[in-house]
């Protein structure tokens, strides 16, 4: 068990190691809340994650014997930059297996701290197989990145933070794959305030509490997908697990749209770079903003996020909020026909992306063409009110 003590001693040595992240209201959240919701940017740590703050301590640990082996990790590149920076800091060898498939500015990073990385397997699971090899072979010790007490009390010390920055908190949202963070953050919030509501938030395509709570015990997911490659765990970690079950009050699932659209509005309104995995307890309030009672805490867990990814992520963010409208409008096969068109759309604002001619259709007149367009628009309302100008102008339209 894990007691305040403990996290105490964790928050001493991680003094000049792990900042402490700032803590800003949301006017915007907290508008669509009903109160007030406050934003945990860890985004703003060391390596853009929570993640120095329990590989240090972990590391920081070992026996001089251990040291000399040199450490071994499996991550899809959070973890990694951790481990990394902290063998760095303490001059250690650090040795990551990532999953092909890891967003490259995590391996870069993780290369520029001086770790050497390794590719196995498609999962961060898989390649903790591979780094488990690893240590059994050459001996180093296999630093994991949530399934150990260090792991779990170096980031209960977030949890500290929350409670000074925050005291009058009621709700707290946090990001959940294997459970270390909110198996430490949970800890170290009941042991102060028992009352406080803890919300465990997974993506959809990789949420494995829900059942391996139901279960009583960890269960490994038979598939997995997602973008939030941070929070892709197919099997929560044994002691997280029991951290969870004992003090994380409610685990809820958001989807890739949702995590789509809280990447985009945290970045708009919040002015923050998020990756889909540091913005699900974002989503979770998205989804249903008044559910949890205020002040809620929503944790940005991590800010790693691949500049390609981000791209399809506006775009996959835009759609789930109405920022796009697909259609096909029929128009006189005539000259002038087609700038008629985009004249009306001009007079609503509505910003032309793509346009397709079609004759071929069995189903047109022969002085007809239809024109498929894709346009971008303020939302939902504002997408409502281009169809319904093109209609009041005589035009066949099909969303």
């Amino acid at each position: 068990m894990i007691d305040l003590a403990a996290i105490e001693r964790a928050r001493e040595a991680l003094v000049g190691i792990a900042i402490e992240t700032p803590m800003e209201e949301s006017r915007w959240l907290s508008a669509l809340a009903g109160g007030p919701v406050l934003l945990k940017c860890e985004n703003l740590q060391r390596t853009g994650s929570f993640k120095i703050r329990g590989a240090y301590l972990r590391m920081a640990r070992l026996s001089d014997e251990e040291k000399a082996a040199g450490v071994v990790a499996a991550s899809a590149g959070n973890h990694a930059q951790g481990v990394a920076l902290a063998a760095q800091l303490l001059g250690l060898r650090a040795t990551v297996f990532m999953p092909y498939g890891a967003p490259i500015p995590k391996e870069k990073a993780t290369r520029a701290y001086g770790a050497t990385v390794e590719f196995h397997g498609t999962s961060v699971d898989e390649a903790l197989v591979a780094a488990r090899a690893f240590s059994d072979e050459t001996g180093a010790v296999l630093v994991h990145p949530f399934d150990h007490e260090d792991i779990v009390t170096g980031q209960a010390t977030c949890g500290l933070e929350i409670l000074r920055q925050a005291p009058e908190a009621e709700t707290v949202l946090v990001p959940t794959g294997g459970g270390g963070l909110v198996a430490g953050i949970a800890t170290a919030l009941k042991l102060h305030r028992p009352g406080i509501h803890v919300v465990a938030v997974q993506a959809a395509g990789a949420a494995a509490y829900p059942g391996s709570l139901a279960a009583g015990g960890p269960v490994a997911l038979e598939q997995m997908t997602t973008m939030a490659d941070g929070i892709a765990v197919g099997r929560p970690g044994d002691v997280p697990f029991a951290a969870v079950r004992d003090h994380v009050d409610e685990v809820v699932t958001v989807s890739e749209e949702s995590l789509s659209r809280a990447v985009l509005s945290t970045l708009e309104r919040a002015k923050m770079v998020v990756e889909p995995a540091g913005a699900a307890a974002v989503a979770a309030i998205l989804d249903d903003p008044t559910r949890f009672t205020t002040p809620t805490v929503a944790v940005l867990s991590g800010g790693n996020i691949d500049p390609l990814l981000l791209m399809r992520v506006i775009r996959h963010g835009m759609a789930a909020a109405g920022r796009y409208l697909g259609c096909t409008v029929r128009i006189p096969d005539a000259p002038g026909g087609l700038a008629h068109l985009l004249h009306e759309l001009a007079e609503v604002d509505a910003n032309v992306l793509d346009v397709v001619h079609g004759r071929t259709s069995a189903s047109l007149h022969l002085d007809e063409v239809v024109v498929t367009l894709q346009l971008e628009t303020r939302g939902p309302q504002h997408a409502e009110m281009v169809l319904a100008r093109l209609r009041a102008r005589g035009y066949a339209v099909e969303e």
